[in-house]
């Protein structure tokens, strides 16, 4: 894994705004700084800004404010084809009336590489992406999952500075996914270039990541490694479009050291972690992850403690999902391993539910810049 900083930045998004219409902006202020050969996913709903901070660092798109620096030059005037950038979609992109090799040799020759090293090159790019007796056969010739490794192949082949990827998995189905994931990873291992990927799929984005900056309304909500995202969400949205999440309303009562006592709705008194919500009387809302949400007896006497009525269970394989209710009305989920000991519950049955402390955080909802 790649480290990162201020003094190893090699992409840096500084200030960057954009605007089709100059009233609403599609981007609002995003800066980030990318070291050489990290792995960055920006991730978020569809419209939340993340393709359009692609296309802005591929030249696609003009940028409307705020400077795009690769290895400290900026680059926000210099045409497409002048950045070194290599570009794998969703939909291939590939030459349908060439041969993989020379699909693969097409970027090599527009650099005006000689004949014999682009003949090494797409040799060794082929082999690289377990594609070696395939050089003479056409796309259409191919599976989905083996025109997206000539993509990948192609985009790798003239050694750029970045890679974009734009959601290109998102035309296969879930086990090809899965293994082009880690074909990838496998690639991005073995050759350290910098990779800015986009994708909506957060299982993609968890898997994958060296960091991940996730994106809604055009702000970058948080940017943060996989584990730091999951476990440590820096708002309602985040914790939400990260996994799930069980939200318990509240008025935070006392703020000590490293923690805050919030009263529940329903009464309940219970102590969080600090998190973007810590002033005594606030309204906030309490974030519990679903597999961290246990049955008193398995917690013992420590931790926080919520009455809830049994509502359903469901078989998920590997683990099942208890459906609950509080009191108040609030939903509530538990994630529980198929492990033998899972308890079988009588509908509307009275249970209490626990957590540990650390392992819940007082949120609130993000707020989001509307003007220019």
């Amino acid at each position: 894994m790649a480290s990162h900083g201020a003094d190893t930045a090699f992409l840096t998004f500084s200030n960057v705004k954009k605007t089709y219409d100059q009233q609403t902006l599609v981007v609002k202020d995003f800066s980030l700084e990318v070291a050489r050969g990290e792995f960055i996913t920006l991730l978020g709903p569809s419209g939340s800004g993340k393709t359009t901070c692609l296309m802005m660092l591929a030249g696609f798109e003009d940028v409307t404010s705020g400077e795009i620096l690769i290895n400290g030059r900026n680059i926000t005037s210099i045409p497409p084809y002048r950045r070194n950038i290599g570009m794998v979609f969703q939909q291939y992109a590939l030459f349908p009336h060439m041969t993989l090799r020379e699909n693969l040799a097409y970027p090599l020759k527009l650099r005006k590489r000689p004949a014999a090293e682009i003949r090494a090159r797409v040799d060794e790019y082929l082999a690289l992406v377990e594609l070696q007796g395939f050089a003479g056969r056409y796309p259409a010739q191919l599976s989905g999952g083996q025109r997206q490794r000539v993509a990948l192949a192609r985009a790798l082949i003239f050694a750029p500075d970045i890679v974009l990827m734009d959601e290109p998995l998102g035309a296969l189905d879930k086990k090809l996914r899965e293994q082009m994931q880690f074909e990838i990873k496998r690639l991005h291992a073995q050759l350290e270039f910098t990779v800015i990927y986009v994708t909506h799929d957060q299982t993609e984005a968890l898997t994958m990541s060296d960091r991940i900056a996730v994106f809604n309304e055009g702000v970058v909500q948080q940017c943060a490694p996989p584990n730091v995202l999951y476990e440590r969400p820096a708002n309602l949205f985040v914790a939400d479009f990260i996994g799930e999440s069980n939200k318990l309303g509240g008025v935070i009562e006392a703020v000590e050291a490293d923690s805050v006592s919030v009263r529940l709705d329903d009464g309940t008194r219970v102590r969080t972690l600090k998190a973007n919500r810590t002033t005594p009387g606030a309204a906030t809302t309490v974030s519990v992850r679903p597999e961290k949400l246990t049955f008193t007896d398995r917690l013992g006497a420590v931790g926080n403690r919520i009455q809830a009525r049994f509502v359903d269970r469901h078989y998920v394989g590997e683990f099942i999902r208890y459906h609950f209710t509080t009191a108040g009305g609030t939903p509530l989920v538990v994630k529980s391993l198929n492990d033998g000991s899972a308890p079988h519950l009588r509908a509307r049955e009275e249970v209490t539910l626990a957590w540990l402390p650390e392992d819940s955080q007082a949120l609130d909802r993000p707020a989001v810049a509307t003007t220019p």
